[in-house]
């Protein structure tokens, strides 16, 4: 066969694996280290995405009188709602809430009274109602939200929190979450919400419901006054309280506690970004912040505690300056910069909501619902608190979980394609594809030449991709020293990173080919960084901003693709050449990949740019979205699937036809579960 000798060595490197002998070792050192060697830093590539995200950040301006920012703030809570529901059957959202008492517990001075309600149909969660002992006239009450807490509603400093505000008169509505005490179910899972983006619901708005059900329940309790509720929580409780009180206007006093920043820290602070799907809904903080949505807030009384050497998030000398001091001048364009308070909790200081935290929201509350109580909490609390199972409500056996709900909206899904696609249909759906992806194209703009090798009769060069957006891939391009320069191009991408391609380079340059192997971004070095973490809070960061990885990592395919094909007439690329010209018309290649995301982006590419490829062979793929939902795909597995509204508007079947001429051969392979390598 032609080529024989690089077929030969580049096969060793397949067995060095399996066999380890020194032979094979020593020939398969000439190819191995080229898939493997460090080509950039991933710090490098976290630095570009934060300037890339940067220059997102919407600016807080302030507005010259209070009439301009109150004009200002109804259009950001219409629009942030409108994010938020984006998807869901308008009867769900607009519904009236449906609670059912299952229970009461009498306690010394208040009393428990146990509720069961109904997120959206067949999804229930549970409550618990914490009464004043004798109930007189109109009360204030508070919505009391859970943060990421093993217990629940049940968690200790949050049932000490409701029972003192009970004993000073106040309603206290302690809501159940998602994954948490009764709702503590695989299926309940935070990131399972990408699921439901994937089939056209935003998930974050389930978890807004699920809140906005208790304050809809206080609003319509004839006990409560209308004119004072209020709602407080820590960390993911300390989000839903930023969320619901100024989203909702009902909301009067709020209490957030360690539970969000503004998106400038968590750009710089990937950790503080908040890494369940929720807290960073896709397109939820394009042109509005949670800076803006604090300053919304404005004139109403908040009282911010963060603490002083938080050992999870939201430390609070980090964040003071996005979530507070900024926010400072709209309280004082209303004449009341008192509203705006800031608590430092020093004891402990680390994560929590408790004693000193406790007394700063009941001092606070006890002030702004005009009470007469001593701030301190009352002595005997600590021999009040229930156990989990005293405290449990009941919900249906048959209860739907996040999981479930997502996998049920997903079965109603359906894609035909046209028996005849015509032109027109593809282009529509082509415009379609590119908005739903995000699709921006880029050029690239530097190719950094990493390394060269000429050796036995294998040309290789190793590049760093610099697009035109800052963002940058890196790759591996391969050429038989024999073959001519303008040999037919494959593009190798797969999920389990440039090593494990060894055998397809072997196949494409042994038939002539030139092959690049090609991590986009996300992809081998350049996730961001070596931390699953954080590539995954800033895949989440994009989301949040208008942002697809999707449509980013489609766009580098085709740009390098252009690279590629530009430079024919130069000869091989190098680092100078790959801008001079843009007469030629681009060579189709074709593209080879491995596992269901770089599957993904391969047809998405295709679909939009069918005229720079022949042929699409997608390893170890999925033949229809309904794969992610059947077997469960987390983001942080496959960011590239959940994206907001792909399986709402296609699946591979349409991408296919989209994408004709291109050939597309789906292997009947399982995908192994390696992904976000």
């Amino acid at each position: 066969m032609k080529f024989s000798m690089v077929r030969f060595l580049l096969a060793a490197v397949v067995a060095v694996c399996v066999a380890g002998t020194a032979h094979a070792q020593a020939d398969g050192t000439l190819v191995r280290p080229l898939l493997s060697q460090h080509l950039q830093s991933p710090d490098l590539v976290a630095d570009e995405l934060r300037h890339f995200m940067l220059k997102k950040v919407p600016p807080l301006e302030l507005p010259a009188t209070p009439q301009q920012w109150d004009k200002e703030a109804a259009r950001i809570r219409a629009h942030e709602l409108s994010v938020l529901y984006h998807g869901w059957p308008q009867p769900w959202v607009d519904s009236a809430p449906q609670f059912e008492k299952a229970g009461v517990i009498e306690g010394d001075g208040y009393r428990i009274v146990k509720l069961r309600y109904q997120i959206v149909p067949g999804f229930f969660s549970t409550a618990l109602l914490y009464e004043p002992e004798h109930m007189t006239g109109k009360m204030p009450a508070i919505v009391n939200v859970n943060g990421h807490g093993a217990g629940g509603k049940a968690v200790a400093h949050k049932q000490k929190r409701c029972i003192n505000y009970a004993r000073r008169g106040i309603l206290a509505l302690s809501l159940e979450w998602f994954d948490f005490g009764e709702l503590d179910q695989p299926g309940n899972t935070h990131n399972n919400i990408k699921l439901l983006d994937l089939a056209g619901y935003n998930g974050a708005g389930l978890f807004y419901l699920e809140m906005r059900r208790g304050l809809d329940y206080l609003y319509d309790d004839p006990d409560v006054d209308r004119s004072r509720i209020g709602v407080t929580g820590v960390s993911g409780g300390g989000w839903q309280t930023l969320m619901l009180s100024s989203l909702d206007t009902r909301v009067g006093p709020a209490v957030p506690v360690a539970g969000f920043t503004s998106l400038t820290t968590s750009i710089e602070h990937p950790e503080y970004a908040g890494n369940d799907a929720e807290q960073n809904p896709p397109d939820f903080r394009e042109g509005v912040d949670y800076a803006q949505l604090m300053a919304t807030r404005a004139p109403r009384p908040t009282l911010l505690i963060y603490n002083a050497m938080d050992d999870c998030c939201y430390r609070a000398g980090v964040v003071k300056q996005g979530v507070y001091t900024d926010i400072q001048p709209f309280f004082k364009l209303y004449g009341k910069p008192e509203n705006l308070q800031w608590h430092l909790n020093l004891d402990p200081g680390t994560h929590n909501y408790g004693l000193d935290s406790r007394e700063a929201s009941y001092k606070f509350f006890d002030s702004v619902f005009h009470i007469d109580a001593s701030p301190n909490e009352l002595p005997n609390t600590d021999t009040e608190v229930r156990s989990l199972e005293d405290l449990v409500v009941g919900i249906p056996k048959d209860n739907l979980t996040i999981l479930s709900l997502a996998q049920s909206l997903a079965k109603q899904i359906h894609h035909e394609v046209p028996a005849q696609p015509s032109a027109q249909w593809a282009d529509s759906q082509r415009m379609l594809l590119k908005k739903v992806v995000r699709y921006d194209p880029v050029t690239v703009t530097h190719a950094w030449a990493i390394s060269a090798t000429h050796e036995k009769e294998l040309e290789s060069h190793a590049y760093r991709f610099e697009f035109s957006n800052g963002l940058s891939a890196t790759g591996v391009l391969f050429r038989a020293i024999t073959d001519p320069e303008t040999s037919p191009t494959t593009i190798l991408i797969s999920d389990s990173g440039m090593p494990s391609t060894v055998v397809d380079v072997a196949d494409a340059v042994d038939r002539g080919q030139r092959v690049l192997v090609l991590d986009p971004l996300f992809f081998g070095e350049d996730a961001a960084d070596q931390h699953k973490l954080h590539a995954s809070a800033f895949a989440l960061l994009l989301d949040a901003l208008g942002e697809r990885s999707l449509g980013l990592e489609s766009a580098q395919v085709n740009a390098v693709v252009r690279w590629l094909g530009k430079d024919l007439d130069h000869g091989s690329p190098t680092p100078n050449n790959y801008a001079a010209h843009t007469r030629s018309p681009v060579p189709p290649v074709r593209i080879i990949t491995t596992g269901p995301r770089s599957e993904t982006i391969a047809m998405v590419t295709a679909a939009i740019q069918p005229d720079l490829f022949s042929k699409l062979e997608a390893r170890e793929s999925i033949h229809s979205f309904q794969y992610a939902f059947d077997h469960p795909l987390t983001f942080d597995e496959a960011p590239e699937l959940m994206c907001l509204d792909l399986y709402r508007d296609f699946d591979y079947n349409t991408l296919t036809a989209i994408a004709s001429p291109v050939k597309v051969d789906l292997s009947a392979t399982a995908p192994q579960r390696i992904y976000w390598h």
